[in-house]
């Protein structure tokens, strides 16, 4: 009696599961990616020819499905060795899987650059400029690409330090600013058969749970006074701030030229976000972080695009948001055109280095 107790406790419990996972089955729900070490001990990527779902929140907005090309980007079209391409570089500002393929960077700058050249798609999400190097050598060596195009954040100079979330590879000591390689552990037995799982899919990517936090939420207490920051203004950034921030830019620069500059042949053109609604906030240390590390990569032989001045001329003219939502900081489609009619400008001009 008592085993057949247990039989029908444990069906009770299996036939939500099944139902639940049936239906996510159904659902634009995202879906395994398979990334890792691929192609390069040092650049993350995807199998070739992969295909997946993507979405965001609980609801899947934006679900587009990817596909990887042969060298395991999500790119429109395979990369074939060709002096003539641009490779276009940088995190899921360059992916960019919540729009549409004609919308996204490389397809807007092909479609400006014309007929003539193509643009390699090289983004990948969670990286930052020290992983950047590592593809600009992967596209030098073996796509022999000579003109570089990045795309920029504002925060990719401090997600180039380990332990920030955004690295693949080579990453900076937040104490020593010491070099140390910081590479994704290979998946194990379970994750591995997660993966595969619609419904562990939608936990673990759409509402983003997770069981650790979830139980050291139940065991710890947040008074009310301690919740939050009270909702005051940000402070000026201090002078030993400021001079940390700057030793930090000067050493994840350095790393990146280092890393970067033998397979640099052709020109460097930076684009780096910014602020986007042409309204000036207070000052914070990511605006300095950000001015310092666009004059570093200029001392460097970059040509730096600044593009909080094109936002705000944008701004001036035009009600229209550049993002893609209140849920996702993105560039929309909107942003990427306006961003990459400015690269196009540039790679458009004579004098390429």
């Amino acid at each position: 009696m008592k085993g057949r107790a247990v039989i029908w406790f444990c069906v009770g419990l299996l036939l939500p599961l099944a139902a639940a996972e049936l239906a996510f089955r159904v659902l634009p729900v995202s879906t395994a990616t398979m990334r890792g070490y691929h192609l390069d001990p040092d650049v993350l990527g995807y199998p070739s020819h992969h295909e997946w779902t993507v979405a965001t929140g609980w609801d899947l907005r934006n679900a587009r499905t990817l596909r990887s090309n042969n060298w395991g980007f999500a790119a429109q079209h395979d990369f074939v060795a060709d002096p003539s391409a641009v490779a276009l570089i940088g995190d899921s500002y360059v992916e960019a899987s919540m729009l549409a393929e004609a919308d996204r960077p490389a397809a807007q700058l092909e479609h400006l650059l014309g007929a003539s050249r193509k643009v390699y798609a090289m983004g990948s999400p969670g990286s930052s400029l020290l992983d950047y190097a590592q593809r600009i050598r992967l596209a030098g060596e073996r796509l022999a690409t000579r003109d570089v195009v990045l795309l920029l954040e504002r925060f990719d100079a401090r997600q180039s330090l380990c332990g920030s979330g955004n690295v693949q590879a080579a990453c900076l000591d937040r104490q020593t600013l010491a070099r140390r390689i910081e590479r994704d552990p290979a998946p194990g037995f379970l994750k591995s058969l997660l993966r595969h799982s619609a419904l562990a899919q939608y936990l673990a990517g759409q509402i983003r749970f997770d069981a650790r936090t979830l139980l050291r939420a139940m065991f710890t207490r947040a008074a009310p006074s301690t919740a939050d920051g009270g909702g005051r203004p940000s402070s000026a950034p201090t002078v030993a701030e400021l001079a940390a921030m700057r030793r930090m830019v000067d050493a994840v620069t350095a790393a990146f030229f280092a890393d970067a500059r033998p397979y640099l042949r052709g020109r460097l053109i930076v684009a780096v976000d910014g602020r986007r609604t042409g309204r000036s906030g207070p000052p914070e240390l990511i605006d300095a972080e950000r001015s310092h590390l666009m004059q570093r990569l200029r001392e460097g032989g970059a040509e730096v695009i600044d593009l909080e001045p094109v936002y705000a001329a944008h701004a001036a003219r035009s009600p229209r948001r550049l993002d893609v939502g209140p849920y996702d900081g993105h560039l929309n489609a909107l942003g990427v055109r306006i961003a990459m009619g400015e690269v196009a400008r540039a790679l458009a001009k004579d004098g390429a280095r």
